[in-house]
């Protein structure tokens, strides 16, 4: 097999990039610059941050969390729009009432990383209420290190298993047997 299209140094950082990824044992992540919302979805949604600020201000929160910076524990406050008016704003396709009973949000990061939510959880409990899709750490864009949208959960006794950097897609899915 010829590869003189790709060139040697092209399949150079290629297979770097492969090496590197199987050594780390994750994908390299893109920096996000939107989020779409898909699946079982009256209305999918590609919305960008600019998107996100401009959902009205009752629907935007914030939360304070912890988070260590130079080996200290210290405050943090995230700013973004709650999960559940970017998923009101798509509407549920459901084919029977009851179908929210079994529906479940998987949130996906450009890394591949991915998180689930109950539908239940997050429309009827105060912890879910609370996830947000964030845009701002302390008053600033989001970092690199986090992309520019992220999803944080509301109360997690440990917030960590279920944040999203990098956080690219909502994916909407009713259960069925």
């Amino acid at each position: 097999m010829r590869l003189c299209a790709i060139g040697r140094p092209v399949m150079a950082i290629v297979l770097a990039g492969a090496v590197l990824q199987s050594l780390c044992g994750k994908a390299i992540a893109q920096v996000s610059q939107e989020v779409r919302v898909v699946g079982a979805v009256q209305t999918p949604l590609t919305l960008s941050v600019e998107d996100l600020k401009a959902f009205p201000a009752d629907k935007i929160a914030t939360l304070t969390v912890r988070r260590k910076v130079d080996d200290k524990d210290v405050p943090s406050t995230l700013r973004g729009v709650r999960l559940t008016a970017v998923l009101e704003r798509a509407g549920l396709l459901a084919e029977d009432h009851r179908d929210w009973h079994h529906t479940i949000v998987v949130a996906i990061g450009t890394d591949g990383y991915r998180v689930v939510y109950s539908w239940p959880e997050l429309f009827n409990t105060e912890d879910g209420a609370d996830a947000l899709v964030v845009f701002e750490r302390d008053g600033q864009a989001l970092a690199d290190r986090e992309g520019r949208i992220a999803l944080a959960p509301g109360h997690d006794l440990r917030s960590g298993p279920r944040s999203v950097h990098w956080l690219a897609r909502l994916d909407v899915r009713v259960l069925k047997e």
